[in-house]
């Protein structure tokens, strides 16, 4: 079985990722489980703006776009910015409304009989809010959306420190993430064993 990491933080390699840290929570559990993981830290590739897989020459989509195809699992992990999923997740979001008009062998939906889930971060509120918002997109686009399929972490309102800045709160979000991991892995399994049918 074959995971994706979609790490959507605004920091290039190789500054520190709030959001990576927290989604290697759930890698650890995925690889535990004999999934293999491969992550891409998309501020790092040139993901140009559009709502096709390939917008041409210098368009790092495509080859994302081969790895979403090949995972059972997505994990689609995102800071939270004033209120809301960073810039880079809704253009990630923005290029997989491509995937709704492809079709496999079958003329199902290519993200049929895939699963997601999600991974927030932010020192300020608003995880619930940016786990619906990237939720009701992944669904719009045909993955199945286990039960309890998230984990996030936030110091609450007003400014404070960063996820890698305080332990605050880390026993309940990697609690939740290995949690995910479980559910995401169990639905995978459920799935291959008997598909969505055309």
């Amino acid at each position: 079985m074959r995971a994706v990491v979609l790490n959507c933080t605004l920091k290039k390699s190789p500054e520190e990722s709030n959001t990576e840290k927290l989604a290697q929570v759930v890698i650890d559990e995925l690889v535990q489980k004999d999934v293999q993981v491969t992550t891409f830290r998309l501020a790092n590739h040139n993901i140009m703006p559009g709502v096709v897989t390939d917008a041409g020459p210098g368009d790092d989509w495509p080859q994302v776009h081969a790895a979403l195809l090949e995972a059972e699992i997505l994990v689609f992990a995102t800071p939270t910015w004033v209120g809301h999923p960073c810039s880079i997740a809704q253009r990630a979001l923005e290029r997989m409304d491509a995937m709704i008009s492809e079709t496999d062998d079958e003329d199902r939906p290519v993200a049929y009989n895939r699963v997601a889930g999600v991974v927030v971060t932010g020192n300020e509120d608003g995880a619930h809010h940016v786990i619906s918002e990237i939720n009701g997109g992944l669904c719009d686009i045909g993955y199945t959306i286990p039960g309890q399929s998230w984990t996030y972490w936030n110091r609450g309102p007003g400014p404070g420190p960063s996820y890698s800045e305080t332990g605050e709160g880390h026993e309940w979000s990697e609690k939740t993430g290995r949690t995910m991991a479980a559910n995401l892995h169990a639905v995978a399994l459920a799935l291959a064993e008997r598909p969505i049918p055309a």
